[in-house]
Formats: C-alpha cells, sequence, structure tokens
C-alpha cells in the first residue's frame, strides 16, 4: 500500500468513525474547512489539554490568557500584516491549479534530498556496517553534484523572496522544470501576490462601518497584553504568556486534508526574555518542544528540525519540527526568535510604553521574545496518521486500530456485558456509574464482543472491560488491552485505579520534566 493510499484510507476512516468531517456537507463542503466530530473533538481537546498543562501547569513563570479574536486593525498594521501579509501565487494554465511559487519550488528541493537519500541507503546496502555516511556524502559525486544543484535551488528561491522579486522566482520554477502535478505540464502564468487576511465590517450602521479583521495569529493578542498580564501578574522577566485559539487566513492553496486549512487553531507560547538571552532561551525552548512531541512515542526518527534558511523580518533564528507524514516531513511547530520586533512596533502605534522595568538593576527596556507556535489541527492529523494501523490477526481476519496514545483517546473505557440478560447489563451500567465521573467512555451490548472490540479498535479506544457471569459470581470483569489484546481479570473495586494509571495525562507530562 502506498502512502497516498494510506492516507486516502485516513482520510475515509476519520469520516466513518465521527473524526472529521467535511464542514456544510449536505451543501456539497466548503473547501478547506473542516467539522470535528464527537471523536475528533474529544482528540483536540485532549490534544489541547496536553500542550496546557505542559505549557502553564508545569511552569510557574508561564501564565494564560484568552484574547478576543476581533482586534484594533492598527494591531494588524504594526504587526505588519496589513501592508506585508502575501503569498507569492502562481497558477497552471492548463489545470486552472494555483499554487504558492515558493512551496512549489521547496517541494522540488525535497525531491533532490530524496535522491541524495537513496544513493546513501543504496552504498550503505552495499558496503554494510563498514559504510561511513558523513564520508559518503562529503566525497561521493553524484551526491556532491545533486547537493550542490539543491542548495542553489534553494539560494535563489530566497533571494528572489528577500527582494520580492516574482520574475526571479518564477525563473527559478521554469529553469528547474517544475511540472504541475495534476497537468503534469510547465505552463505557467507570472507569479502575484495575495493576501491572507479575512477582513469583515464592525459596527450597526453600514455606512459607518469600520473594516476590522479576523486575526490571522493568535500572537498578537499576546502581544497587546504584555503590560496587562505582566502588572498584574507580578511577572518577572523571564515569563510567558500563553494561548489556545482559532486564527483564520485566506489560503489559496489549501491541501492535505486538515493540514493546512483557512480557519484553523493555534497554541502559542510567547517567552518574554532580556535582550541579549534570547538565543539561549531559543536553544531551550527547541529542546523541550522536540522532548514534547518526541514523549507521544510516535518514532524519535519520525521528528526532525528544519532550520529556517529565510527569515522573517522580525526574526533573528527560527526552526521548524517537522513530522513524517504519509505525504512526507512537513511542519508541526515553529520555534522563532522573534526580537523586539512585536512590542517595538505596538509601543511605535499605539504611543504607549511597551516596556519592563527590572527591579534588581533598575533597567528599563523592550522585552525580546522567543515563541512557539503549534497548530492544533496539524497535530490532530499528526496523531491520526501516526496512530492508523491495518493488522492482520493470528486467526486469518484483519483488525484496524488507531493506537492513539492513552492519555489523548477520545474514549478511555468501553464497558461491555457480554450479554443483554442474566443481570450483566445492570452490573455494566453500575461500572459505568462509578467511572464516568472521571473519565470518557462508551456503554455498548449490540452485536456479538468481537465486534464491539473492533469497534472500539477503530475509535482508538485503549481499554474494554467485559462484564461476563464470572463478574455476578467474583465481581471480577476481564479487561482487554487495545494493542496488544491481552486480557486480565480484574476486580471492580479495582477499575478506577487502573483507569487512571492507563490513561492518566499525568505519564506523558513526567516525560518531560
Amino acid at each position: 500500500m502506498t502512502q497516498e493510499e494510506l492516507f486516502k484510507k485516513l482520510v475515509a476512516h476519520s469520516k466513518e468513525y465521527g473524526f472529521i468531517f467535511q464542514s456544510s456537507e449536505i451543501y456539497d463542503g466548503l473547501a478547506a474547512v473542516y467539522d470535528y466530530g464527537q471523536m475528533g473533538v474529544e482528540l483536540k481537546n485532549n490534544l489541547k489539554r496536553y500542550w496546557w498543562e505542559s505549557m502553564v501547569r508545569l511552569h510557574q513563570n508561564i501564565v494564560g490568557i484568552d484574547a478576543s479574536i476581533f482586534m484594533h486593525p492598527r494591531t494588524w498594521e504594526a504587526s505588519g500584516h496589513v501592508g506585508a501579509f502575501n503569498d507569492p501565487l502562481i497558477d497552471n494554465k492548463d489545470s486552472k491549479k494555483r499554487y504558492r511559487a515558493d512551496v512549489l519550488i521547496e517541494e522540488h528541493a525535497a525531491k533532490i534530498d530524496d535522491k541524495i537519500d537513496k544513493e546513501v541507503e543504496k552504498a550503505r546496502k552495499r558496503f554494510g556496517e563498514a559504510f561511513d555516511e558523513t564520508q559518503f556524502r562529503s566525497t561521493n559525486a553524484r551526491v556532491l553534484e545533486l547537493q550542490t544543484r539543491r542548495d542553489s535551488v534553494i539560494e535563489r528561491m530566497n533571494a528572489a523572496l528577500n527582494a520580492s522579486d516574482f520574475d526571479a522566482l518564477r525563473q527559478v520554477i521554469i529553469d528547474e522544470e517544475i511540472a504541475d502535478p495534476v497537468s503534469g505540464t510547465r505552463n505557467w502564468t507570472e507569479v502575484r501576490q495575495f493576501n491572507l487576511m479575512f477582513d469583515t465590517r464592525i459596527g450597526a450602521a453600514a455606512d459607518g462601518a469600520s473594516t476590522i479583521y479576523l486575526r490571522p495569529e493568535t500572537a498578537q493578542g499576546i502581544f497587546v497584553n504584555f503590560l496587562n498580564v505582566q502588572k498584574t501578574g507580578r511577572m518577572k522577566i523571564p515569563f510567558g504568556i500563553a494561548q489556545i485559539g482559532k486564527a483564520f487566513r485566506n489560503e489559496i492553496v489549501a491541501r492535505q486534508f486538515i493540514f493546512r486549512m483557512r480557519e484553523f487553531e493555534q497554541m502559542e507560547m510567547q517567552f518574554f526574555v532580556q535582550p541579549g538571552s534570547e538565543m539561549e532561551w531559543y536553544e531551550a525552548w527547541r529542546t523541550a518542544r522536540m522532548k514534547w512531541h518526541r514523549a507521544l512515542g510516535f518514532g524519535d526518527g519520525n521528528y526532525r528540525f528544519h532550520e529556517h534558511e529565510k527569515l522573517a523580518h522580525y526574526a533573528n533564528a527560527a526552526c521548524d519540527i517537522e513530522y513524517k507524514f504519509p505525504f512526507g516531513f512537513k511542519e508541526v511547530e515553529g520555534i522563532h526568535s522573534r526580537t523586539d520586533f512585536d512590542l517595538g512596533q505596538h509601543e511605535k502605534f499605539s504611543g504607549r510604553k511597551m516596556r519592563y522595568h527590572d527591579p534588581e538593576t533598575g533597567e528599563s527596556y523592550i522585552p525580546y521574545v522567543v515563541e512557539t507556535s503549534i497548530g492544533v489541527d496539524r497535530m490532530v492529523l499528526q496523531v491520526l496518521s501516526a496512530a492508523y494501523r491495518e493488522e492482520a490477526l493470528d486467526n486469518g481476519e484483519e483488525r484496524v486500530v488507531m493506537a492513539i496514545p492513552p492519555a489523548l483517546a477520545p474514549v478511555k473505557v468501553a464497558v461491555l456485558p457480554l450479554v443483554k440478560k442474566d443481570g450483566l447489563p445492570e452490573i455494566a451500567q453500575e461500572i459505568v456509574r462509578t467511572l464516568r465521573y472521571d473519565y470518557a467512555l462508551q456503554y455498548d451490548e449490540k452485536d456479538s464482543i468481537g465486534k464491539r472490540y473492533r469497534r472500539q479498535d477503530a475509535i482508538g479506544t485503549p481499554l474494554c472491560v467485559t462484564v461476563d457471569h464470572q463478574t455476578a459470581e467474583d465481581g471480577t470483569v476481564t479487561v482487554r488491552y487495545r494493542d496488544t489484546m491481552s486480557q486480565s481479570r480484574v476486580p471492580i473495586a479495582e477499575l478506577h485505579t487502573l483507569v487512571g494509571r492507563e490513561t492518566g495525562m499525568r505519564g506523558l507530562l513526567e516525560k518531560q520534566m
């Protein structure tokens, strides 16, 4: 099964089992907008809780806020979004599809990287244990040729982007003979800019209404509240402000299911530091955030850092944490050293002092900022991609299982009476009443026990509790574990503790300390 086929199965599975639906589907849907179903919203909320507790609860110097989506339009002038929040877009005249020019070039460079990796793997098989990858990459003529070509492509792209030279950007696409993935042709238009912000009107009367914007990021809500939080919380630098909230971007190239959407949710933390210490904190947060991802257990080799070769105008360092999706390594989180750009701009545009007075040194300065920004929806897709498995069983049957980390699973435990008689449903319902105040659970008495197990596997339920005739005799139940399908007898009195131990958030959080 190819990665493309796997991804199509994942998308279909997400709909069939109530994780994600196309928005307004009965009206043929709305492109790049999705709704979370009953399973998806639980998974999403658990992910947000994992981030919030690791970011806010585990750090005494980080607090949270919830800023409004609507902000004064001058906010976006100060941040640079009104004048510079644009994507360079190019159309293929044959397919009528529109693409981000820089993404086309980056994907082309990634294909060259894949060719290099294939050369390395061929050599590894040829030389076996004696293979020295570092030496091979630095001496092999074919690898060096590909690397030089790849570096040249990226260098030309960055130079064109930095100079806003769209003719030069298009020329890279032409020179590299980059084809449209749909039509296969190279019949490209000129490159144009497109602003990504949604605007709307605020005010009771149409003629007196003002233009405002749906926020394209949540960070500015933190920056404009910097002084409010610092003073009311008596915060001392270094300290952070965290926020989870919706953002909106009019993405023309919205694709790959929920990876890139027009309405999405962000989890961001802005960490305010003394100027000159930002690089130390930047490295610290790089390490901390990678640890957070790897704690999920999806394989350390499926994550990597991608250093930004083209920095945003406000940054002096930036990198992405990328995860290996079925469609390749893609960004799930960004870590940026934003300098004092944001607070400095808001001081300039608002006329208010955005400065921190250090009580120990007597200094007054605009703090520098280190940002961690993660897309909730991309994290949901990452979890679903990593969790989806098709397994062949010893009896010749197959099962589809979502091996979601138990702490994130939408349903923690399913309570299943073996049959719908002999008082077993009544015992099962009493167990439900005991557990439901602390754990998300399901009660299911329809179909054979095997079919019910399969349904729970498909939504990722870590534990199934089966009430059988022995339960009525000795007060024990069968606990079945999703990943191994092993079973054990457990007293009903011990269930609450067992479910907490197996599905609680604490284990994930402790991995980061």
